[in-house]
């Protein structure tokens, strides 16, 4: 890939879209493109096409999606399914129709069955019923890897998808009613040490938890998915679909408490037992990665340093997805 290679990143403010931006200029490419959703409504075909034939992009990667927690897919399912396969659908068609040749696309582990057995195989794809707390979500972006893999048989182009696991990082969503669980969990545990001192406590305010605690998830840094996305870009993958990952897990009980004592929280916590957990396990294979040259550098502890302080270093400015 050469340095002048117009690369069009859809989502370039996101915390995804931004850590690839990112990573490409230090790399050294040049000739990055990006439009703000005010820019570009990327739901709108007519505009889509209309930006394609302007710029003329030569690479795509598709950073851009209505993205949440549990809660959020769960109060909005339509906005997740329609949205999402509206703005896949406008780039992955669009890209096509002006022969971009190399398009990126970028999913969720969500997209596998709630009972596939760990770690999850890119061929576990569509064995299985969905988790139903995420499916909305999921089934967009299957069509999605679907669609991709159907312009590289028929058309013989190189479209790929990636799949990472629970991406945290800095530029994340910290809004409590639609973000992930770890940016979610940071935040709470702050605003408790916060109140806590306030009042001059020598404990923090206590922090309630969705769950039992149980389920086990794995999260991979956003500058690794970055890595793993010019990685991508600069070599050619033989299949349509790889998982991103680090391949390592644990309980959301000892994530808490890995991001508490980040914080400095000293408070109990609490768990809400009648509130849904999800997938019980979603720890990806990643050999698939590993044999293609890539593996993840950041581990959790570090990845969760990192992210507290861009919080502490954004408090007025962070990300608060409404919906």
């Amino acid at each position: 890939m050469e340095k002048n290679t117009k690369i069009y990143i859809a989502g370039h403010r996101g915390m995804v879209g931004s850590a690839i931006w990112r990573a490409l200029e230090t790399k050294g490419y040049t000739t990055l493109v990006g439009k703000t959703s005010a820019e570009l409504d990327l739901k709108n075909q007519v505009a889509v096409s209309d930006f394609f034939d302007q710029e003329k992009p030569e690479v795509v990667i598709d950073a851009a999606a209505r993205v949440g927690g549990i809660l959020a897919n769960n109060n909005y399912p339509y906005q997740f399914l329609m949205e999402n396969m509206q703005i896949q659908n406008n780039l992955i068609d669009t890209s096509l129709s002006t022969d971009v040749q190399k398009f990126i696309f970028l999913g969720s582990s969500c997209i596998y069955p709630k009972m596939a057995p760990q770690p999850l195989k890119e061929e576990y794809l569509l064995t299985g019923p969905l988790e139903p707390t995420n499916e909305w979500y999921a089934i967009a972006k299957i069509t999605g890897v679907k669609a991709c893999e159907a312009i590289r048989k028929q058309f013989g182009k190189d479209y790929i998808s990636l799949m990472p696991t629970n991406l945290y990082g800095p530029y994340d969503n910290f809004d409590l009613n639609t973000s992930h669980v770890l940016p979610a969990m940071i935040r709470k545990f702050h605003e408790a040490k916060l109140s806590g001192e306030s009042k001059r406590n020598t404990v923090s305010e206590p922090v309630e938890l969705w769950g039992s605690g149980t389920p086990m998830r794995e999260f991979l840094f956003v500058e690794d998915l970055a890595d793993a996305v010019v990685f991508a870009l600069e070599n050619k993958f033989q299949d349509n679909l790889y998982n991103v990952g680090t391949g390592i897990d644990l309980t959301i009980k000892e994530l808490a408490e890995l991001i508490q004592q980040t914080v400095g929280h000293t408070g109990e916590i609490k768990w809400d037992a009648g509130k849904p957990d999800g997938t019980p396990r979603k720890l990806m294979d990643v050999s698939k990665m590993t044999d293609a040259g890539w593996k993840a550098k950041v581990g959790l502890e570090e990845g969760i340093k990192r992210t507290y302080q861009w919080f502490l270093e954004n408090q007025e400015t962070f990300k608060q997805v409404k919906i």
